[in-house]
This record gives structure tokens, C-alpha cells and sequence, in this order.
């Protein structure tokens, strides 16, 4: 005779302590839950919505400046320092965990132009108006000892950018020429020029670092290699690029803040085309910094706001702005991946979260599950058009959003005319020009 017998593990259903979560039995069975696409369209919609209700990216503001924020540098192994240079030649460290000054020093008279610290991290370069390279100590003077200089470089014209080698004791310069000086001598050791009389930036490849790319006034993008005494090639726009960040991950990429209101990712292997154009903003854009993921970066734009690119997108996720904030000199992501910072031309440096919905903190084994599901389920429908509409709504400033309004209808009635041309005319003669290669006007080898 067959008996039939209900048995249960206690294991499955009976908790271990009276603190632990009941334990509930599930079957995945999809045929046992028709209604799952449904309800899981309902957590992403509302996880979206409660992604923009606690999107508050605003963290602090840094004051103590007497003039306009002109550069910034982050230090190389500790995340809570900060420098800055102001347009009144003053320079002071920062402490971000404290959000307090902890250092002021008076560098140059004039404009500080630029700053980079050591890859040690043991001290920095700042460069001037008065035709001034310095080299600072990271530590603060002891009781009674003065502030001043490791070591001072006067040069004959006056320094626009530097940057440090990331590897090995040499700098870069820029000016009336790009210098490149070893820490120990008092002179160059390399001098490149192009025919050009004046350049604005220079950068040093964090990945192959004998290669630099430096800005003109010219218009171009010049390409240099330490070891050759000529530079490589260089690219000409259509308008001034005012700097350019190479990716931290990708050794032959580099993307560049244009005057045209646009940026610009390139391959150096390939330069006649850009390989995204990031459209956006609505005046020049002055600085850019890569996350040291290398999958974002972010822009500081003259029209007051800053936006946040995915680095093969066209468009930008985010977009931050403050009723005070005026012009964004300089922008720097921080190297946790976590927060980013500007300075404006109104004397004050401010802190960001890089996600603005992020929640900071010790976060829970529970929360981090129900953050991650809640990610997952937003990736799964970020194409349905109610999910999309409510994850890119941005409130913008009245002056940027109707600039961006106007910018819109001239570029479609750029557009429309180029089609008409097209039509109207003889086949094969009025060539068809993509908007990537409309910017770039020629490469010089």
C-alpha cells in the first residue's frame, strides 16, 4: 500500500534568527507569472521617476577666493586635496572632506595660467602672467619658515598651460612654443613650433606617455613625440579648440573643447574625421576632464553650465547649473569616479556628485540589491517612450534653453537649404558633407 506523505525541509521556510528576513519559496517558472513583463514596466517607470525626485547633484561650495577660478589640479594620491588658481595670482589647497582652505600662497602677479602637481605627488608647477615657472612644495612651511619656491624659471614670454609627465621628472609648457623641461635644468631640453605664434594647452598621454597634444591659436591640434625632434602631424578646425583630455583607458584617443559651441573625439591614427561630435552646449566650451573609468567625461561651458557626455554619445546624460554660477573655467572629475568639481569666474569652486541620484554613504546589503535591480530594470526599458521621456527631462536656464531653441532652427534650416542645393542641382556635383566632416578643414603631416 502507497502512502502520500507532504514533507517539508524546515531549512527552506524556517529562519535561522528572529532578525532575519522570512524566507519565502518562489518557482521561476515564467508560465506561472504571466503578468511579470507588466509589472516589472511598473518598477522601472517608477524607479526612473524616483531616480529624477532624489536627483539633488549640488554638494558644496568652496569659498575664499578674491577673483575668478582660473585652473585647477587634482593630487595624485589623495582624494581629499584640491588646488586652485585664481586670476589675482593667488593659489590655495584644499581640503574636501573638510570643505575648509588649508593653504594660501600669493604665486605669481597676474593671472595664474595653469598648474599640474608631481606624479609622486610631493609637489606642484604653477605658471603666469609674469613669464614665471615655479615649483612648489605639496607640504605646508613649518612654524617660522617663509613660503616660497623650490625653484623659479623665468622664461622669455609668458606660459599659457603646463603639465607633468606621468611617469618621469619632465614637464611641458606652452606659450610662444611648446618646451619640454627636465625638473633638474634651468633650460629646455626640447622645443617644438609649427609656424604658429601662440598655443593655449598641453597634455601629456596618461597611457603612452612620450606622446603630448597641444592647442594653437591657429586653429590646429598638434601631435607631438617626445623622442622625435619634430612634431607627428596635426589637425586644423574650422574654429579654436581652447583645450583637449586625453582618455585615461584608451592610449590613441583624445577629445577636444571647441570655440564652435561643440566637442570633439578623435583617433590620432585617423584625424580627417572625428569620431563623435558632442553637441550641447550653447557657447564655447572652456575646459573638460575624463572619469578615470574613461567611459564619461565632463564640460564646462562659458554658457554657465556644465554637462556630463557619455564618451560615444552626441548628447550629453546630464546637465548642471546653479542661479549664481556664471562662467565654468575649469572643471576636474574626481579620481574616485564619485564627485567633480568647477570653478567659475565668480570666485567660488564648487562640489558635484558625478550620478546626481546617487545616495552617499554606507549603503546596506539590501540597499545595493535594490539599487542594482532597480538599474537593471531601467536598462531593460530605457528605449520605451515613457521611461525615456522621464529619464532625459532637464530643467534648463531660460537663457540656455532659449538659445538652445534658436540654435535648433538655424541648424535645420542649414540643413533644409543643403537638401535643396543637393536636389536642384547636377548629379555629382554638390558633394554630400556629414556633420562629422564638416569641422575638420585639413591634416598636416
Amino acid at each position: 500500500m502507497k502512502v502520500k506523505v507532504l514533507c517539508r525541509n524546515p531549512d527552506d521556510y524556517v529562519r535561522e534568527t528572529t532578525k532575519d528576513i522570512q524566507r519565502v519559496p518562489r518557482n521561476y517558472d515564467p508560465s506561472l507569472h504571466p503578468f511579470e513583463i507588466p509589472r516589472e514596466f511598473t518598477r522601472a517607470l517608477n524607479a526612473t521617476k524616483l531616480e529624477r525626485v532624489f536627483a539633488k547633484p549640488f554638494l558644496a561650495s568652496l569659498d575664499g577666493h578674491r577673483d575668478g577660478v582660473n585652473c585647477m589640479a587634482k593630487h595624485p594620491a589623495s582624494l581629499s586635496t584640491l588646488l586652485s588658481g585664481s586670476c589675482d595670482g593667488e593659489v590655495k589647497m584644499w581640503n574636501l572632506t573638510k570643505r575648509e582652505c588649508t593653504r594660501t600662497l600669493q604665486a605669481h602677479e597676474g593671472f595664474v595660467r595653469g598648474m599640474c602637481t608631481r606624479f609622486c605627488g610631493t609637489s606642484f608647477f604653477t605658471v603666469g602672467d609674469d613669464k614665471t615657472i615655479k615649483q612648489w612644495k605639496m607640504e605646508a612651511p613649518s612654524y617660522g619658515e617663509e613660503e616660497e619656491p623650490l625653484t623659479t624659471i623665468l622664461g622669455k614670454a609668458v606660459y599659457t598651460g603646463i603639465d607633468h609627465h606621468w611617469k618621469e621628472g619632465i614637464f611641458a609648457t606652452c606659450g610662444q612654443q611648446v618646451d619640454i623641461w627636465d625638473e633638474q635644468k634651468s633650460s629646455p631640453i626640447r622645443t617644438f613650433s609649427w609656424g604658429v605664434d601662440s598655443f593655449n594647452s598641453v597634455r601629456f598621454n596618461p597611457v603612452e606617455t612620450h606622446l603630448l597634444a597641444s592647442c594653437a591659436s591657429d586653429r590646429s591640434i598638434v601631435l607631438y613625440d617626445m623622442r622625435e625632434a619634430t612634431p607627428l602631424k596635426k589637425v586644423i578646425m574650422k574654429l579654436r579648440s581652447n583645450t583637449l583630455c586625453w582618455n585615461p583607458m584608451e592610449a590613441f584617443n583624445f577629445t577636444c573643447a571647441n570655440e564652435d559651441y561643440n566637442l570633439y573625439s578623435f583617433d590620432m591614427r585617423r584625424l580627417d574625421v572625428p569620431k563623435v561630435v558632442h553637441m550641447d552646449h550653447v557657447s564655447a566650451v572652456l575646459d573638460l576632464d575624463y572619469s578615470p573609468t574613461g567611459m564619461e567625461f565632463v564640460s564646462a561651458s562659458f554658457d554657465k553650465t556644465v554637462r556630463i557626455f557619455p564618451k560615444d554619445s552626441g548628447r550629453s546624460r546630464e546637465v548642471y547649473h546653479t542661479k549664481r554660477m556664471q562662467h565654468v573655467i575649469c572643471v576636474k572629475w574626481s579620481p574616485d569616479n564619485k564627485y567633480i568639481l568647477t570653478g567659475s569666474d565668480e570666485m567660488n569652486i564648487r562640489l558635484w556628485k558625478a550620478n546626481a541620484s546617487e545616495k552617499l554613504g554606507v549603503l546596506s546589503p539590501r540597499e545595493k540589491a535594490a539599487m542594482n535591480y532597480n538599474q537593471k530594470l531601467k536598462d531593460k526599458f530605457q528605449h520605451h517612450p515613457q521611461v525615456r521621456r522621464i529619464a532625459r527631462h532637464r530643467h534648463l536656464p531660460k537663457p540656455v534653453y532659449s538659445q538652445s531653441k534658436e540654435l535648433r532652427v538655424m541648424k535645420e534650416a542649414r540643413r533644409r537649404k543643403e537638401r535643396n542645393v543637393h536636389k536642384h542641382s547636377k548629379p555629382g556635383s554638390v558633394p554630400l558633407v556629414t556633420e562629422k566632416e564638416k569641422h575638420v578643414l585639413t591634416v598636416v603631416k
